[in-house]
């Protein structure tokens, strides 16, 4: 009986020796802390690079559209030097003894969208409109001139042209598809701080009457856009162009989250005109139309108060010639209907010249379907300085 308790002893002592061992030196391995203190164990998840998938957590990167679009949008450096004006600067007399006096230079600094590897670059008019001197700096560190290929002020769009190798570009996405609360990036040179990407979401589509364009159809969105990224680009989260960053609506000067872009779709129309024909042509059906209020609509004895009255029709022109009167309404162009002016110059502008295109007409209490063929809009003469 002594010798079993002796064994008994030894035993117990031998595991309490090894168990203080393995606490020691593996506490890990009793599924204890290093320090014994009976604390959980914390497991961490393994980190996830950017970009990667990121299944059960709500973080999302964009670097992968970044880094696709990015390198197709270039700074575009403006300058235009003029002689100063002064009380005796067209007195021949006095240029004659002192020369044409000190010379003033305006500059200025936007953004482009290089669209093609053969240098085309996709920019708002008001960028380099009248400016003498045009640099494009690309994202690389590259610098070179640019040459203005066209300009279409009607849509605030201009296209440039460089001359350099193995230039980057941007594919077109499709801006007709997008939805309200789509996600975008918009990529440009805030301020001339260098290029910047800004995250947002589609706010509203079809903005018009802004008094910003002729013809608006502008893409609203609240990334941030500020002075400087006129001109850049607004892209998916696949790094497609969906538009070009054009004006925001600031009390400030800087973004309050109301920016503006121009559809892809209206910016590709723009360049293939540009490029191709050196001009855009658009329809033209020679009417004078106006909002349609429901106080208009109860004067002319209209059932409906959706449209656009025509107040008044170019004698011989295309409207006349299809039937059009002044007091009609029309509810649809070509199939789009319109309930405004601006989705009436849109949809007339978007009609090919020589094409007809059926008119659809409220005149009174009834309902009329016209045909009208359009003609080719005249060219408004630019402002004179």
């Amino acid at each position: 009986m002594r010798k079993t308790w002796l064994i008994f002893s030894q035993a117990v002592t031998v595991a309490l020796a090894v168990l203080f061992v393995v606490a020691t030196l593996k506490p890990e391995w009793l599924g204890r802390s290093p320090l014994g203190g009976g604390a959980p164990t914390l497991l961490l998840p393994a980190m996830t690079a950017p970009g990667a998938s990121t299944t059960g957590t709500a973080g999302v990167s964009y670097a992968a559209a970044a880094r696709r679009a990015a390198p197709a949008v270039v700074s575009v450096i403006t300058s235009k030097t003029q002689a100063a004006r002064g009380p005796h600067s067209s007195d021949p007399w006095f240029r004659y003894f002192f020369g044409d006096g000190d010379r003033q230079t305006q500059s200025g600094i936007g953004s482009g969208v290089i669209v093609s590897p053969e240098g085309y670059i996709l920019t708002n008019n008001h960028v380099v409109d009248r400016m003498d001197d045009i640099e494009v700096v690309l994202s690389d560190g590259r610098r070179t001139q640019a040459k203005v290929l066209g300009t279409d002020p009607d849509s605030d769009l201009a296209v440039l042209r460089i001359q350099l190798d193995k230039l980057p570009s941007v594919s077109f996405g499709d801006s007709d598809a997008l939805q309200v609360g789509d996600v975008v990036l918009a990529i440009g040179n805030p301020f001339g701080v260098g290029q910047t990407v800004t995250s947002g979401i589609v706010s509203a589509l079809g903005r018009n009457q802004l008094g910003i364009n002729t013809f608006e159809n502008f893409i609203q969105t609240d990334a941030a856009i500020n002075p400087g990224n006129s001109g850049g680009a607004l892209i998916d989260t696949a790094g497609n162009l969906l538009g070009i960053n054009t004006a925001i609506y600031s009390r400030s000067g800087g973004s309050l989250g109301i920016g503006f872009a121009i559809p892809a779709t209206t910016a590709r129309q723009v360049l293939e005109g540009l490029v191709r024909e050196g001009r855009v042509t658009r329809g033209w059906i020679g009417v004078e139309p106006r909002d349609l209020s429901p106080d208009l609509a109860e004067s002319f004895g209209l059932k409906t108060a959706q449209g656009v009255l025509i107040t008044g029709v170019l004698q011989g022109g295309p409207a006349s010639d299809a039937g059009l009167r002044p007091g009609d309404v029309v509810t649809q162009v070509a199939d789009k209907s319109v309930s405004n002016t601006a989705q009436l110059l849109n949809a007339v502008a978007a009609l090919k010249p020589g094409t007809s295109a059926p008119l659809l007409v409220q005149r009174g209490g009834r309902e009329l379907k016209l045909s009208v063929t359009a003609a080719q809009r005249p060219k408004v003469p630019a402002p004179r300085e």
